[in-house]
């Protein structure tokens, strides 16, 4: 089968951590294998999207990417929602961003309206771990594994956006547990009659 006639599969993947820990730079280097020294923080929400093939499955990974500012929260709701895998994110180098894991963690579950809340899929990333030469690490992977464990044996990855250092294999990784989530919905052709039964349906409310 050619491949432009697969299946495909979008997948929605929420980035949630603190401001500064790394979080655009870790999707730059996924998708575009770029570095950038300057930082620029996030304003509200952006995506990018990456494709590949898991099991002879084609995949779009739509990558969210939020601000981590306070003033940013009340936007949740709207950019958690069909969300198919959290990727949370600190900087082992910084303590207080690891301790506010437990916020990102528990204010996604709230707000993103979910069905498996006790099942949905997160992932844990320590990032900037070729700082100094680990020299400044606050943060031990003993500790991170140790949180990781305490809420439901997350899989947790060490990175460095800078160096690409276990950035594939992270989203590799989330990519897979993303697909295992039920949510999944396959962007594929849908039968006339669904298409019209959608149609008919009275719409009220926001459309976004």
């Amino acid at each position: 089968m050619d491949i432009s006639q697969k299946r495909r599969t979008l997948l929605k993947v929420i980035v949630l951590g603190d401001s500064g820990v790394g979080k655009t730079s870790l999707m730059n280097q996924y998708v575009y294998k770029k570095f950038s020294q300057q930082y620029k923080a996030t304003i509200g929400a952006d995506f990018v999207t990456k494709e590949l093939l898991i099991d002879d499955k084609l995949i779009t990974l739509q990558i969210w990417d939020t601000a981590g500012q306070e003033r940013f929260h009340s936007l949740g709701p709207a950019f958690y929602r069909g969300a198919d895998c959290c990727v949370l994110v600190y900087d082992v180098n910084i303590h207080k961003s690891f301790d506010r894991l437990n916020n990102w963690h528990d204010e996604f579950l709230q707000q993103a309206d979910l069905d498996n809340a006790e099942t949905f899929p997160f992932v844990l990333l320590g990032n900037k771990v070729d700082l100094d030469g680990g020299s400044s690490r606050r943060v031990t992977e003993q500790k991170a594994r140790e949180w990781c464990a305490s809420r439901g044996n997350i899989p947790y990855f060490e990175t460095s956006a800078k160096e690409g250092y276990n950035v594939d294999e992270a989203f590799l990784c989330v990519a897979k547990i993303s697909l295992d989530n039920e949510h999944v919905p396959d962007i594929y052709f849908p039968g006339i009659s669904e298409t019209a039964s959608e149609a008919e349906q009275p719409r009220s409310g926001c459309a976004c």
